[in-house]
């Protein structure tokens, strides 16, 4: 399935979305890890790469509305899902299939 998804932009941004919201809400984890328990690595190392899959989401957003020429709401709809917990994974449903 997954290499099925590869083939296509949009299989790769839906793969890359549900990989940076993941990201997202393991950050989320990892905030306690740090203030709490006074354990930063793991915040770096799951920050590092939240922020490296942000930007290859927006690359990726970018690629595919052109290819499929989105509306420019529903770019920003996929952007600002990008922002808000949990809204990659509605985004996937909503707008990547």
């Amino acid at each position: 399935m997954v290499n099925k998804l590869l083939k296509t932009a949009i299989g790769r941004l839906r793969i890359v979305a549900f990989l940076e919201g993941c990201s997202y809400l393991l950050l989320g984890f990892t905030m306690i890890l740090k203030y709490k328990y006074a354990m930063p690595q793991p915040n770096y190392i799951v920050g590092l790469a939240h922020g490296i899959l942000f930007v290859i989401y927006v690359v990726l957003l970018l690629q595919v509305s052109f290819l499929h020429r989105w509306n420019l709401l529903k770019i920003v709809g996929a952007f600002v899902a990008s922002l808000i917990p949990f809204g990659t994974f509605y985004a996937d449903k909503a707008l990547f299939r």
